[in-house]
């Protein structure tokens, strides 16, 4: 069967990968250093949505009535990335963070405002920066959606930007690698996972940071949470596999926790653990899991209204 053209061909290698770090400056100056002899870290998970505010389903419904424009779209994102390194730094809502892992996490997109939310967010935290783009394609409409999932604003068919993971760091991230999950039901919009190690103390800890798709079915999305935990498998050392799950309901919750626990990880949150909100209702779809770790405390940050999730957080002991 033919495929049908796209406006922007598939991803370059070179194109798959992307980074950055502190400059000179800012290493001279504020910018935190981490402690070489603790065992100790604080990582945080956060489908940071572009960073267009919390209203997906109120904000979805007027833009189809044609009620909300974007013509203060650039300056709203901006204050609202402000707002995450904030709540990243300043150690209110949550310590300050070690390492970020963040979904949704746009490139000059138009819904974007034009902003590269990791980079720009990585340069306010003054953290090393990875940015996975997803490699959307283009020139073709996307297929009907399950009408819950038909709120988001989709990427326009010929917008020159992307989306993405990315991480975030205070400490120089190494063995990065880049992981296409497989996807079948929506092919407008890949999932893709990314895995780098942190050295913490005298240990090396493996992160894993996953969006996994909420268009699936349960047996599609623990396919994709298999390959993830094959691949860290190979590490033999502390891991953690965390991110947006895209757990929607009681079943995929359940399962998804059975499935990582029945390899040898396991989570302090308790299922059920709201970390979405819309329109009043309360979803856990965040998850962070740990192997050959003890997590001494975690929580989820609230209220930040960057996003529709709250970012989860979990100190992590790797001695």
């Amino acid at each position: 069967m033919e495929t049908a053209p796209t406006a922007i061909p598939p991803l370059e290698e070179s194109e798959k990968i992307e980074f950055g770090g502190p400059t000179s400056t800012e290493e001279s100056g504020s910018r935190k250093s981490p402690d070489p002899n603790s065992s100790k870290l604080v990582v945080a998970s956060y489908n940071i949505r572009y960073a267009v505010g919390r209203f997906l389903i109120s904000g979805g419904l007027l833009r189809k009535a044609k009620l909300m424009g974007s013509r203060r779209r650039a300056a709203e994102v901006a204050e609202n990335i402000r707002a995450a390194a904030v709540a990243f730094s300043e150690g209110s809502l949550l310590p300050r963070v070690d390492v970020l892992g963040l979904q949704e996490a746009d490139k000059q997109t138009q819904r974007a405002g034009e902003h590269h939310v990791a980079r720009e967010l990585a340069q306010a935290l003054q953290m090393f920066w990875i940015h996975m783009p997803a490699g959307i394609p283009r020139g073709q409409k996307p297929k009907p959606r399950q009408w819950w999932l038909d709120f988001e604003e989709p990427i326009g068919l010929y917008d020159r930007g992307d989306t993405g993971v990315a991480m975030l760091s205070h400490l120089k991230l190494s063995d990065v690698t880049r992981i296409d999950l497989p996807w079948k039901e929506c092919p407008w919009r890949p999932r893709l996972a990314m895995a780098a190690t942190v050295s913490v103390g005298h240990h090396q800890l493996r992160i894993v940071n996953a969006h996994v798709d909420p268009h699936a079915a349960v047996g599609a999305q623990l396919e994709q949470l298999e390959v993830l935990i094959k691949l860290a498998e190979s590490f033999n050392g502390p891991t953690l596999i965390m991110g947006d799950f895209n757990t929607l309901s009681k079943q995929k919750v359940l399962e998804t926790r059975s499935l990582l626990e029945s390899h040898g990880y396991s989570t302090p949150f308790p299922s059920g653990t709201p970390t979405w909100r819309g329109a009043g209702i309360r979803l856990h779809a965040d998850w962070i899991f740990g192997r050959g770790v003890t997590i001494t405390k975690w929580g989820v940050a609230r209220p930040l209204n960057v996003s529709d999730h709250w970012p989860i957080w979990a100190e992590v002991d790797v001695s």
